[in-house]
């Protein structure tokens, strides 16, 4: 196993951000005039429109988008980094801006010292206050009293590690719970029931701590001796016919650009941008209403990505890529290897033995994959694209970490949740993804098919019984295009373009089909909902807008809801044979299990792109055979 490393100066202006320029764009903020008690909350690339883009690259562009936080107001602007100068600049008011690190560290260490608090931990046998976790967590909208945007608001949970390095979650400080005011540290609410004993699990899940490990794991090793097959320039990545740019926000983090395919046609668009545009994670338990955080647009998930480590997290010939986000004083923090890019083995490609002659033909698929994994407190989130020899693109999310917990008292179970360790319940919840898909198959002008299979009714066209076909209908404006998966007609949709037709004169199409999914549990009529609209429907379709970039809308921290992607597509706006986006929104449902503690193993959710009609024949006919003899 070996790696290298990239973190080039950025050439082309989708291209992650450099440390140097962050700080080039932080001094141009402070020399334009600002609070000097402002907060850096994003600094990103600022990506051209489409329109604009072949000019940004022929000239050289590079611009960043900056988003401070000046107490009560949002300060947004645009930097241009070769002249240091700020373009554009405007103040937003009646918005929070997302939770900074900065932020989170403080609230903690004040509830800690706050006497309410250390005399509520006292009541449950704490003394230690070394030992006690605080997770601030996004207040949210709940129509209460305090929740009247005016201030800056915190929620807090409580836990207690059973030692230094222990895990704080096996105890929580169940009846200790709080609301706090970020900018004066003070509760605005707080409450401190009835104590209910710390369970006595240690929830112990280090190696060092395991009675025994297992010494029958031989080694694996995964080796290249000729070297990897895709080439990499700067952040352009070419393999397998395949060609893309890796891309980096603070916001969403791993991004791809310009995902295309070159074949006899040359390089064929299909996707100009793929990104995980919005999350929810909506808790089951009506006494906590409030734990339902929109983690990439109220936390900035760029900013929690992890430092990968070769043999880990990737295993092979790896080629990793620094990222790099603005701190909130707006020092430049590099994260070394947040991104992963190698080769996998996939299995079978496809096969065929003629059974008369005895020939085989097989082939061994190869798979090209680019991850990114960001802690969210108690989870991560591996964020997984793959891209295949047969013009297939996979994304993937690996969810693992540590369950949220509550302490219950001896003999009480949990009515929302699931006991995973003595008198220690874990609560029902969904974790709710948005992939953003700005989708250019062959060109801009596209437009939304849905396929489902119908059965024929028995009748003299079917005398048996069997027949069964699909049925098209294209998706002509927002409003008709807000779909649901229905796996009892195998729905799903064709992104096409009419304008350009195949061999047998169908028009070139790519298919999204789902993975797992549900619907959302929370009701229609919820708080939980309301700030979270995108999750109403699994497929959306919106006309390209450079504006519309969050299904949450662009703050949701403390927003009382409406905003974003139910906002945009009540205008009805027309999405045939045009410049369009698709919205796919996939629920994982979590029921806790005792196999899930103490900490939880990889739960996988995710989506294909498959080609339909886009290629003429198999595309993956000209892979090689494997260099060994196969019949």
């Amino acid at each position: 196993m070996t790696a290298s490393s990239s973190h080039a100066a950025g050439s082309h202006p989708l291209d992650p951000l450099t440390c140097e320029e962050i700080e080039r764009a932080v001094a141009a903020m402070r020399e334009a005039g600002i609070p000097d008690s402002a907060s850096f909350v994003a600094v990103s690339p600022s990506e051209p429109t489409k329109d604009d883009l072949a000019r940004s690259v022929s000239s050289g562009e590079r611009r960043a988008e900056v988003v401070v936080a000046a107490g009560t107001i949002t300060i947004e602007a645009v930097v241009d980094l070769n002249a240091q100068t700020v373009v554009t600049r405007r103040e937003v008011t009646g918005v929070q801006a997302p939770m900074t690190v900065d932020e989170f560290n403080a609230v903690e260490r004040a509830v800690r010292e706050n006497p309410r608090f250390i005399e509520a931990a006292r009541r449950r046998g704490v003394e230690d206050m070394s030992l006690v976790d605080i997770d601030p967590i996004s207040v949210g909208y709940h129509g209460q009293t305090y929740e009247d945007g005016t201030r800056r608001l915190a929620r807090i949970l409580a836990f207690v590690r059973p030692a230094p390095g222990g895990n704080a979650y096996s105890r929580p400080l169940e009846g200790v719970f709080g609301v706090v005011d970020v900018a004066t540290k003070e509760f605005v609410h707080f409450e401190d029931r009835d104590p209910v004993p710390l369970p006595s699990e240690e929830g112990e899940f280090r190696a060092a701590y395991q009675p025994s490990l297992r010494d029958d794991l031989r080694r694996i090793e995964i080796t290249q001796p000729d070297g990897v097959s895709f080439i990499v320039d700067g952040h352009e990545i070419r393999w397998q016919k395949w060609r893309l740019r890796l891309g980096f926000h603070t916001r969403e983090g791993l991004v791809l650009h310009g995902v295309g395919y070159e074949d006899a046609d040359g390089l064929r668009p299909i996707l100009h941008r793929a990104s995980f545009a919005e999350m929810v994670v909506p808790y089951a338990d009506p006494d906590r209403s409030y734990q339902s955080p929109l983690d990439i647009g109220e936390f900035n998930i760029g900013t929690m990505t992890n430092s990968l480590m070769l043999g880990c997290d990737c295993l092979g010939l790896i080629r990793y890529f620094d990222v790099a986000y603005a701190a909130p004083d707006g020092t430049a923090v590099r994260v070394a290897n947040g991104i992963c890019l190698h080769e996998e083995d996939a299995g079978m490609l496809w096969k065929h033995t003629d059974f008369r002659t005895g020939q085989v033909e097989v082939r061994r698929s190869r798979r090209l994959v680019i991850s990114s994994v960001v802690t969210v407190g108690n989870y991560d989130y591996g964020f997984f694209w793959y891209l295949y020899q047969d013009g297939t693109i996979a994304a993937e999310i690996k969810a693992t970490g540590i369950v949220a917990t509550k302490a219950f008292a001896e003999g009480e179970e949990p009515v929302y949740g699931t006991l995973v360790a003595p008198n220690l319940g874990a609560t029902n919840h969904q974790h709710i993804f948005c992939a953003r898909l700005d989708f250019d198959i062959d060109g801009q002008q596209n437009t939304v098919v849905e396929v489902e299979s119908v059965a024929e009714p028995r009748g003299p066209e079917n005398p048996h019984g069997n027949a069964w076909k699909t049925v098209e209908r294209p998706l002509r404006r927002e409003t008709e295009a807000k779909r649901d998966v229905d796996a009892t007609r195998a729905r799903t949709w064709l992104v096409s373009n009419p304008n350009r037709r195949n061999l047998v004169g169908r028009p070139v199409a790519y298919r999204l089909v789902p993975g797992e999914n549900t619907v959302p549990f929370c009701g229609p009529d919820s708080f939980q909902r309301d700030r979270a609209r995108f999750i109403d429907h699994h497929v959306w379709v919106t006309p390209y807008s450079a504006s519309e970039r969050y299904p949450a809308g662009d703050y949701p921290y403390q927003h009382p809801g409406g905003a974003g992607i139910a906002e945009w597509t009540a205008q009805n706006r027309s999405i045939d044979n045009t410049d369009l986006v698709v919205w796919y929104t996939m629920n994982h449902h979590h029921v806790p299990r005792p196999e899930d503690w103490p900490v939880m193993p990889v739960a996988r959710i995710g989506f294909e792109l498959k080609p339909v009609g886009f290629f003429d024949r198999n595309p993956a006919l000209d892979v090689p055979p494997p260099a060994h003899a196969c019949s």
